[in-house]
């Protein structure tokens, strides 16, 4: 199971991977960590990321960037609408009325959505991590910036879901910073500790995000949340271009604006020198060459002038700071650390301003670039079991107010109620009650739509359906269970029918609806006014009208276990509860729909296979022109020798004529042309190169079959000379020896003489692998005869005098076998010596 963590940004993108024990951000085909945020359409393919960067200038029509802002978004929306001016490519409105882009693919105007725009980037993503595991990828975590709505974080998911990826969870960027922030530090407080509070802030390309985070060991809460959408370092580089767009038209008489290819190279430009005045602050100049009219233009600028251009962009900074101080009820002393982040934190007026709002030095522990994918990396591996992870837990929070509205009977009119108020803990799960007779809609929706970044405060609708009313005609009981999942993402994930069966046997307690006390959910503090209106509700619930009360999904178990331990109250007659699940119908804001999201998964299959038979075109291409390079190289180098003059002369002619065939009418030819085309070569170019082989590897082999000839030559010579080394060989065995050495010998110095008549232009009389094969045809025949060894000679057996002679001196026979001395007689030494010899050889030879 792959682990794979997903920073796409504005401008560009890391891939983060778990292995080797670690997290590690893995690079692109060109060592590049770092992956643009571009994806670029051709006559016959496309080009994703550093690919896509370089045509940016010459395809700029389409080539797109910047497409992350329009996830979710209506092409009528005045975001929209304002940011179309700037942009150098097209935007179109989708059927759906979603934005969509318009380019030139395959030689045919498209619009492709925002969704299949980004599957392209992360299907490329996705092949850079591939490359890196070398194996499959599907599971991962993808980041997004804390301030995406409903619409835009179901958008990416879609994107992914075409793309082939299984996002296991949309993390927002800065709790993925605070993860790899935090699960390596060792000296966090204890859990039952005051937690250890730092302040996160990412100030990237596009956007400026701030949260604060308490810390204990293996758990990581968000305690709040700020943001600006508007600010980032894209706007910075907008104030670079004005400026020279104004210098240029008073100097050079240039409208830059009325040219995007013009447009496009300025804001190359400018994006390197404000990073280069980040580093300096002194002059520094912007030169561009043929810039327009074949005119160049230069200019100058330094910090000083460039912060004063961005005052007010600068003064922007410390709202969100104050924003979450507030939310927080921190004061500036609580705050730990201030860990900065993102690309555009480096620049000098930034930090400074940020670390004078805290009043401390900002820290930069981290990486700033990627810190995202890496919290990603590690988020991924938290969930896949494949890993085993230090525990720690991690609590989002919600980032704007969200709230349900119905309609009511009982009021004639509509009701609402804050469902998840900001900065609630997400993920969470709550079970509202509503008693109803028939099926009944509720509107999800952000309710202070002017913190939202996005002109439609509408989540969706969600239709409860199949809803019926008791047997006895009253109100039946729904409880609707409401959800903020791990994406951040808001829906009404069930709905089930309490019907009740009542039976005339036997009494039992009167089920008494009691709230439960002890041991409330801590995010149950929230909502003392939403219980009162229950409690009040509860009440119109007797008159048979429709009403609702809202509980954590965290109280229902404890409210069941305190009903059971509750005494008897009243008597009354058995009454048994049935729960049915009821279906849903969800209607959500700007959802692609399920055919088009299958259709989107296709096209993006066959736009995949297409690049694939395209870079297999381009590969097959090249492969010619490469040979053609080499070869013509080679014949004025290496292969002179070796071939004759009138056929370098005809290769040579033929290597140019396909030379220019290349860039004539075989620049865009099929597949096959090419690879024909290649062997057409190869057939004339071949028996040169293998003449040149040949000649490099026929002495190498030549000198191992001499070596081979003189071994066994010398053992025959040693066999005849009676050399006690080969004494034991068999003499029938030792003439054929002879014989092949001989034979061999003869066919060896054979072939040298023909071929030492022979030219190198010339085909060889004998090739490496023909010396090769009677090279080991020889040793098959020799080896095994001379390497026989010589048989092992035993020493010969060793016999006592008393077996030799007999009985000695009168003595009975069995004592002398025994060698059993008489008393006061020493037993000969010579006979007990040979005795113990004559048992050693004995075991010996056992």
């Amino acid at each position: 199971m792959s682990v794979v963590g997903f920073d796409v940004g504005f401008q560009s993108c890391y891939v983060a991977v778990a292995r080797a024990g670690g997290i590690e951000t893995v690079a692109n085909e060109y060592s590049d960590r770092c992956t643009p945020s571009f994806v670029s359409f051709g006559p016959r393919n496309r080009s994703i990321g550093a690919a896509a960067k370089s045509q940016v200038v010459t395809n700029c029509k389409n080539t797109v960037q910047g497409f992350k802002r329009f996830h979710g978004r209506a092409f009528s929306d005045p975001y929209v609408q304002a940011a179309k001016s700037s942009l150098v490519f097209d935007l179109a409105q989708m059927p759906t009325g979603t934005t969509g882009i318009k380019v030139m693919y395959m030689e045919e105007e498209k619009v492709f959505s925002i969704e299949q725009v980004t599957a392209m980037l992360l299907t490329k993503l996705k092949e850079t991590a591939e490359a890196a595991l070398k194996k499959p990828v599907a599971d991962c975590v993808i980041s997004v910036p804390s301030f995406f709505t409903d619409a835009e974080r179901r958008s990416v998911m879609d994107a992914a879901q075409i793309a082939g990826l299984n996002c296991l969870r949309l993390m927002n960027d800065t709790t993925a910073v605070a993860l790899a922030y935090g699960i390596y530090k060792q000296d966090l407080p204890a859990p039952e500790e005051k937690p250890r509070t730092v302040v996160f802030v990412d100030v990237g390309h596009a956007g400026y995000q701030v949260s604060v985070c308490a810390f204990n060991k293996g758990k990581l809460k968000v305690l709040g949340s700020a943001f600006d959408p508007e600010l980032g370092g894209k706007d910075f580089d907008e104030v670079l271009v004005k400026y020279f767009c104004e210098e240029f038209a008073q100097k050079y008489k240039l409208d830059v604006r009325s040219k995007p290819r013009a447009l496009v190279r300025l804001y190359q430009e400018c994006e390197k020198l404000k990073k280069l005045m980040s580093a300096n602050s002194s002059d520094l100049p912007l030169n561009i060459e043929c810039f327009m009219n074949d005119i160049d233009v230069s200019g100058t600028l330094n910090r000083g002038k460039f912060e004063e251009f961005c005052a007010e962009l600068l003064a922007k900074v410390e709202a969100p700071l104050r924003s979450i101080m507030e939310q927080t009820r921190l004061k500036k002393e609580d705050i730990y650390a201030v860990e900065i982040m993102g690309g555009a934190s480096r620049t000098p007026a930034i930090k400074d301003r940020i670390s004078k709002f805290f009043g401390k030095e900002l820290s930069t522990t981290l990486n700033a670039d990627e810190a995202v994918a890496r919290g990603c990396a590690l988020q991924c591996a938290i969930l896949s079991p494949a890993f085993k992870v230090r525990e720690f837990s991690i609590t989002e929070v919600v980032p704007y107010p969200i709230s349900l509205k119905w309609t009511s009977a009982a009021d004639e009119g509509v009701s609402d109620c804050e469902v998840f108020p900001k900065n609630h803990a997400a993920p969470f799960s709550k079970v509202l009650t509503f008693y109803r007779r028939e099926p009944f809609s509720l509107e999800a929706y952000y309710n202070n739509p002017k913190e939202l970044p996005y002109p439609d405060p509408t989540i969706g609708q969600f239709t409860i359906q199949k809803v019926v009313p008791q047997p006895s005609g009253e109100s039946s009981k729904v409880k609707v269970k409401v959800r903020v999942n791990v994406h951040g993402v808001f829906s009404v994930s069930s709905a089930s029918l309490v019907e009740v069966v009542k039976s005339a046997e036997g009494e039992e307690p009167m089920e008494m609806d009691t709230p439960a006390k002890e041991d409330e959910n801590k995010m149950q503090v929230d909502q003392e006014v939403q219980k009162a209106q229950g409690d009040d509700q509860k009440e119109h619930a007797d008159k048979k009208s429709d009403t609702e009360d809202m509980e954590t999904s965290t109280e229902d178990n404890k409210q069941e276990e305190k009903k059971n331990e509750q005494p008897p109250q009243a008597k009354k007659a058995k009454v048994k509860t049935k729960t049915v699940d009821l279906p849903i119908e969800n209607s959500l804001n700007w959802q692609l729909a399920g055919e088009a999201l299958n259709l989107f998964v296709e096209n993006e299959g066959k736009m995949i296979m297409q690049d694939k038979l395209e870079k297999e075109r381009n590969d097959a291409k090249n492969y010619v022109e490469e040979y053609v390079y080499e070869m013509r190289d080679k014949l004025q180098g290496v292969l002179e020798n070796f071939v004759s003059e009138a056929d370098r002369d005809s290769f040579s002619l033929k290597l140019e004529d396909t030379e220019n065939w290349l860039y004539e009418e075989g620049e865009d030819q099929q597949k096959q042309v090419y690879i024909d085309k290649l062997v057409e070569l190869k057939k004339l170019g071949e028996p040169i190169q293998n003449r040149y082989t040949e000649a490099e590897e026929r002495p190498k082999a030549l000198d191992e079959l001499v070596r081979q000839i003189h071994q066994y030559t010398k053992v025959v010579e040693a066999y005849k000379a009676k050399d006690e080394l080969y004494d034991h060989l068999d003499e029938l065995e030792m003439m054929k020896v002879e014989k092949q050495v001989n034979e061999t010998m003869t066919w060896m110095n054979n072939k040298k003489n023909l071929q030492s008549k022979q030219s190198l232009s010339q085909d060889p009389v004998v090739k490496a692998q023909e010396i090769q094969a009677k090279t080991k045809e020889l040793y098959s025949a020799c080896n095994h005869i001379v390497t026989i060894p010589k048989p092992k000679v035993e020493p010969p057996r060793e016999e006592t005098a008393a077996e030799q002679n007999g009985p000695v001196n009168g003595q009975e026979g069995s004592e002398a076998q025994t060698g059993i001395p008489e008393k006061g007689q020493a037993a000969p030494e010579t006979t007990e010596f040979s005795c113990c010899r004559w048992h050693v050889s004995f075991c010996f030879a056992v």
